[in-house]
């Protein structure tokens, strides 16, 4: 009950700050949220309705809320939905931006992280951020060895801040789940779950500082994209150093041409680190705006902020490779059936009826000039037409939803006559030969078969010992069987012909193809 008091006090709170930006819809919907709106608009009601789009009312309110609410407007920016297209982009272009905290907050967390006076830690250090956002600011500064660094400093009490503003999203999502039947397929709790997640992680520079370096190593072949490097000596909790690094900001397409770069080359090479990160890595940065992405005189794109990684796993990156190719080829049905084999749809309902829906939102897309076509506007319509056919929401694809539209983004700035995913077609295309072909398959076969063969001597074990247990508790199997059951092992024979039969498979696999 003192929960329910509390939160709906807060929630009050946050409708004064709402109804002062002409933003109640956003709460308008649940039973609850309506009843707040209710008493909001009674107590504080507009003069005059505002003629800004309401995206971008919601999110100068989220951003005078606060943190969390700057972080939940950008994970709401990757549900269409739930939202809609011209909400959710609105919330993509929201800023994560506050007034800088004092230098000496800065000082004090230093000093107390290091245990020693800043000097021992750096010669020298800017007391004016040069960036500052929600979770933390960054301040350049020299170390004593007299190497150039930028140091990220996390604000101040900001995890009490996020304790608190959580409580109240699992309170509203729970509220959901019991009073909105027809909603919980969106799985508000997981949303709120991937959100804590987010910022668990972001609250933790060390974790930002191994994504780096991992990102870092992915790419330690790669001449054209550079990640900073981490001073792991001067990194803690609270503290992130990572070597200071110079360039342009990768938007700035006047500054390109004045460097004697190519735009489109530009372009080119990041639609492929994009892709590398994703399909060959399965780690990728989640926030490539163009504040995040920086272009040297040589033209190696440098990456900065690594808060906010993703994650997909091998199967998803096939599934989703899969996917992509058959919108691509306008191979309906078989984007069907991958979504139904993956479990995205459940198997009661029917692949030509989900094929036709499929088609009704990519053709108004795949039929637009080339330089229009948007993969990740692609991904987004699919989103909304999951009510009808009962498909969960799947997190890790809405984040990389939201990252591949923040890099289509940057491509169209930079080169608005090409399309980013053309440019890097023959990398793709090499990738679904060696992933998705008949090759791909056979070797995924031989994989799955030897990783079988690993277990069999612990399954056999497993079922020996099962016997002993049931003939101790007092059960009677017949004498044979539990001889056979406790004493089983695999043939030698079985070590003989099995290879022969992986490379019968293997053979047939490819003949049929």
């Amino acid at each position: 009950m003192l929960r329910t008091l509390r939160n709906l006090f807060r929630l009050l709170a946050i409708a004064r700050t709402l109804a002062r930006h002409d933003a109640l819809f956003i709460i308008n919907a649940h039973p609850v949220g309506n009843a707040v709106v209710n008493v909001a608009s009674l107590i504080w009601r507009q003069r005059q309705k505002s003629s800004r789009r309401p995206g971008k009312r919601l999110a100068q309110a989220l951003t005078e809320l606060g943190p969390s609410f700057i972080k939940l407007g950008q994970a709401l920016s990757t549900r269409p939905d739930l939202l809609g297209d011209t909400l959710t982009a609105d919330l993509s272009q929201l800023q994560d931006r506050l007034p800088a905290f004092p230098f000496s907050e800065v000082k004090t967390s230093i000093e107390k992280d290091f245990e020693r006076p800043i000097e021992k830690v750096f010669s020298s250090i800017d007391k004016q951020a040069i960036a500052a956002a929600s979770i933390a600011q960054v301040h350049f500064a020299v170390t004593t060895e007299g190497q150039e660094v930028a140091i990220k400093v996390l604000r101040p009490k900001i995890k009490e801040a996020f304790a608190k503003d959580l409580d109240l999203f699992y309170w509203l999502a729970e509220l959901v789940n019991l009073t909105q039947p027809k909603i919980r397929r969106l799985r508000p709790l997981d949303v709120v779950r991937k959100l804590e997640e987010t910022m668990l992680t972001e609250l933790d520079l060390r974790f930002e500082a191994a994504a780096a370096e991992e990102l870092a190593e992915n790419f330690s072949d790669d001449p054209d994209f550079v990640v900073p490097a981490v001073d792991w000596q001067r990194t803690t909790e609270h503290v992130l150093t990572l070597e200071r690094m110079s360039g342009h900001r990768i938007d700035t397409a006047k500054d390109l041409a004045e460097m004697g770069l190519d735009p489109t080359l530009i372009v080119k090479l990041a639609a492929e680190i994009f892709f590398k990160m994703v399909f060959r890595d399965g780690f990728f940065h989640a926030d490539m705006h163009p504040g995040n992405l920086f272009i040297t005189s040589e033209g190696k794109i440098i990456a900065m902020d690594f808060g906010i990684m993703g994650r997909v796993d091998r199967t998803t990156r096939k599934i989703l490779g899969e996917m992509l190719l058959g919108f691509v080829t306008r191979d309906y049905n078989k984007v069907a059936e991958v979504h139904i084999r993956a479990g995205y749809v459940p198997t009661h309902k029917s692949i030509e009826a989900f094929a036709q829906a499929c088609r009704s939102i990519a053709e108004p897309i795949l039929g637009k000039p080339m330089n229009e076509i948007s993969l990740a506007r692609l991904l987004g319509q699919l989103f909304q037409i999951t009510e009808k056919f009962e498909m969960e929401t799947q997190p890790q694809l809405l984040l990389l939803q939201k990252s591949m539209l923040l890099t289509e983004g940057v491509g169209r700035k930079l080169a608005p006559d090409v399309n980013m995913w053309e440019l890097a077609r023959p990398m793709i295309e090499n990738w679904m030969r060696s992933e998705l072909g008949p090759e791909a398959r056979v070797r995924d076969l031989l994989s799955d078969a030897a990783a079988s063969l690993e277990k069999l001597p612990h399954m056999v074990d497993k079922l020996g010992s099962a016997a002993e247990q049931i003939r101790g508790a007092g059960l009677k199997l017949h004498p044979r069987t539990a001889e056979t059951l406790a004493g089983t092992r695999p043939s030698r024979n079985w070590a003989v012909w099995t290879p022969w039969v992986l490379v019968a498979m293997a053979i047939a696999i490819v003949a049929f193809n």
